[in-house]
């Protein structure tokens, strides 16, 4: 069970980013990840997945999807992943949310600024 301000609300649907979480940890390539709510013209709102993988290992957004599909609902499955080289984290190590979040919304307001 997450918090409920990490709750994504897809499509009316209730969907849990720590569960998401739970079964892309399960892929052996990944070794940290967050999963986060970004805006969605469609659905409302949708699951983005941040990973860092793995030492040696490689993974593509398409290879995860197919993994995922074993493990997850279509609307549970994120509509983006982004592959960093570090995840952000608190100061006592933990990974954190909210840096991701801050970003994807200042990346939502300049694209929304240029088109406007």
């Amino acid at each position: 069970v997450d918090r409920i301000k990490d709750l994504i609300l897809c499509s009316g649907y209730n969907v849990y980013p720590r569960v998401i979480e739970e079964a892309i940890y399960q892929h052996a390539a990944v070794a940290e990840t967050i999963v986060i709510a970004v805006p969605d013209d469609y659905r409302g709102q949708a699951p983005k997945a941040f990973m860092k993988l793995k030492d040696g290992h490689s993974l593509t957004g398409e290879e995860l999807k197919k993994f995922l599909k074993e493990h997850l609902s279509p609307i549970e499955m994120p509509r983006d992943f982004e592959f960093r080289d570090e995840l952000p984290k608190t100061m006592v190590g933990k990974l954190s949310k909210k840096e991701l979040v801050e970003e994807e919304a200042a990346k939502r307001a300049a694209t929304l600024a240029k088109s406007a």
